[in-house]
């Protein structure tokens, strides 16, 4: 969503290099294509004027710290700035058992996806969370949440029969705390505009819980309308927090940048894509980072932590260490990188790397690997040195691939296997040039 916004103000930036001191002259032009960046963005206009405001108020007369060019210096205060502008503080939910959320929003934001994503994410923080459907009116709204509770394994309640919103509600959390449950997750009903009628009925069901937490789950990809929508919210229930959606889109991310301003409500989660796994918890100075193209290792850590099982990790460390790596052992390293994410959301936490577009053909390149893998017996996996010509037609024709695809990701691998036979041994002349030789070749297909 924001790699527009990125690039445009690395560009911004660049002016700056190269100059010994920070002033109003050398910096007007760059802060002016920075609020012209935040305005092409979507930005509220008076929150992009406001930041450039403060940017230059901390910049001008600012001596260069030793070591420190401008561009560096500022980029520091404008990570600062947008991390005000995004949140700073505390984004976390009340500590509260059991934790009553109540999620609200407009037709289409998706509420219901984003209890089931939320409800996930609880259960991985130690919860035990407990959905229960209060939309009645939205055709297949209770199967849906059900269908999804059911995927993440979450406690579920609904009434089919009844119409009355608010004794639902209760009902659904005196369900929810006799099944043990300490965080309880109340699906709402959307309108197509905010009306008296929508806002009368979650005040109603709010009296009749008390939730801790309001939320807005609020479309990202409608730009300003999103924080009108939210504004409008938030002056008739007092929100606590907010639910961004679709920031794996290609909108220009000015939500996001605008919405904590006017409203005054902070985001604090934000969906990434549609699984229910993409879904995280909003961090202000995380996301600065990335729209920066600074990357943002901790969150990639995290995924990484979250995906990756230790002792599997151990074992397969160890397998490469003896020069023991075979392509099931590949194929299971694939499984685990694709539970991460996309490839290019990976990219984009790299630091440096939030400019790099790996376009579609990294994606397929490793589904076909994986196909031609999977096309193997387990026999072939793990002793590659079988594969001779027939076998190699076999799994081309299972795998949909062309015979050279096989003899390509065969031939590759066989190299990578000399690689770790090399560092094994400790030729690291040997090695490098065997690197550079499989560069110059595109690597191993996937990778």
């Amino acid at each position: 969503m924001f790699d527009s916004l990125t690039d445009k103000l690395s560009s911004a930036l660049r002016n700056l290099r190269g100059a010994g001191r920070l002033s109003e002259e050398n910096m007007a032009a760059a802060l002016g294509e920075v609020r012209t960046a935040l305005l092409a963005a979507d930005v509220h206009f008076r929150v992009a004027r406001e930041f450039v405001e403060r940017v230059q108020v901390q910049c001008a007369g600012q001596e260069v710290l030793k070591g420190v060019t401008p561009g560096q210096q500022i980029v520091k205060i404008i990570h600062d700035e947008l991390v005000r502008l995004l949140g700073e503080g505390s984004t976390g939910l009340s500590t509260a058992r059991p934790l009553k959320i109540v999620l609200v929003g407009l037709h289409g934001s998706g509420k219901t996806t984003s209890a089931a994503k939320l409800g996930r994410l609880l259960k991985r923080r130690g919860y035990r969370p407990y959905a229960v459907a209060c939309d009645v009116y939205r055709p297949a709204a209770i199967d849906q949440l059900e269908i999804l509770a059911g995927q993440v394994e979450l406690g579920f309640y609904a009434d089919r029969v009844s119409r009355d919103v608010p004794a639902i509600a209760r009902a659904g959390l005196d369900a929810a705390v006799a099944a043990g449950a300490d965080a309880v997750l109340f699906d709402t009903a959307g309108r197509l505009q905010i009306d008296e009628g929508l806002i009368d009925e979650v005040r109603r069901l709010g009296a009749a819980v008390g939730p801790d937490e309001v939320l807005l789950v609020a479309d990202g990809a409608l730009g300003q309308e999103a924080v009108n929508v939210a504004k409008a919210f938030h002056e008739a229930l007092q929100l606590t927090g907010l639910v961004l959606t679709k920031l794996d889109g290609d909108a220009r991310g000015g939500a996001a940048l605008s919405i904590k301003s006017i409203t005054g409500t902070p985001i604090k989660f934000v969906g990434t894509g549609e699984k229910t796994e993409d879904f995280d918890a909003f961090y202000p100075e995380r996301l600065a980072a990335r729209i920066l193209g600074m990357g943002d290792v901790v969150s990639l850590v995290e995924k990484a932590q979250e995906s990756i099982d230790g002792a599997d990790a151990e074992r397969m460390a160890e397998k490469l260490r003896k020069a023991d790596f075979n392509l099931e052992d590949f194929l299971a390293q694939m499984q685990q990188v694709k539970k991460m994410g996309s490839m290019q959301s990976i990219v984009g936490m790299l630091p440096g790397m939030s400019g790099v577009r790996l376009g579609d053909d990294a994606e397929l390149q490793m589904a076909r690997t994986e196909a031609i893998i999977r096309s193997m017996t387990v026999q072939e996996r793990r002793k590659p040195e079988v594969l001779n010509g027939s076998r190699r037609q076999r799994i081309a024709r299972g795998a949909g691939v062309k015979i050279s695809d096989v003899n390509q990701l065969v031939k590759q691998f066989q190299q990578m296997q000399k690689m770790m036979r090399m560092m094994k041994g400790g030729n690291q002349k040997k090695l490098m040039r065997q690197m550079e030789a499989m560069k110059g070749r595109g690597g191993i297909p996937g990778m």
